[in-house]
C-alpha cells in the first residue's frame, strides 16, 4: 500500500487516473492531456503499474493502459477502517460486547 499512496501523491498521477478512469487510453492518448515529454509520462505510467494502480496490454504496437480499482479499493477501505467508518468498524461493533454495568458502591443506610 506504500507505493500506492507514494504514487496517489502526485497530482499528474491523480490526472493520469482520472483519465483512465473515463476509458482505457494508450500513453500517447494520456500524453496528449499533458504538456509534458512522452519519456515523463512513460515515467509516471510506469510508477502506477509499479504501484497497482493500472494495468497495461499489448494490442498490436500500442499499449493501452487501464484503471485496476483493486488496489484503490483496498487504500479506501483503509481510510474508512481508518475513520471507523468501514467494514472492520461493523465487524468489531458486532462482536464486542455489550459494556458491563458499572457496580454500585454506595449502599444505601436504613
Amino acid at each position: 500500500m506504500n507505493e500506492s499512496f507514494k504514487a496517489l501523491a502526485d497530482p499528474t498521477r491523480r490526472q493520469i487516473l482520472r483519465l483512465l478512469r473515463e476509458k482505457d487510453r494508450t500513453a500517447g492518448e494520456i500524453a496528449d492531456y499533458f504538456n509534458m515529454s512522452k519519456p515523463s509520462i512513460s515515467h509516471h505510467l510506469n510508477a502506477l503499474k509499479h504501484a497497482g494502480l493500472v494495468q497495461d496490454e499489448r494490442q498490436g504496437q500500442f499499449i493501452l493502459y487501464s484503471l485496476d480499482t483493486t488496489v484503490l479499493e483496498e487504500v479506501l477501505g483503509w481510510f474508512l477502517e481508518f475513520t471507523g467508518t468501514g467494514k472492520e468498524r461493523e465487524t468489531h461493533s458486532r462482536t464486542e460486547s455489550k459494556p458491563k454495568p458499572v457496580k454500585d458502591t454506595h449502599k444505601e443506610v436504613d
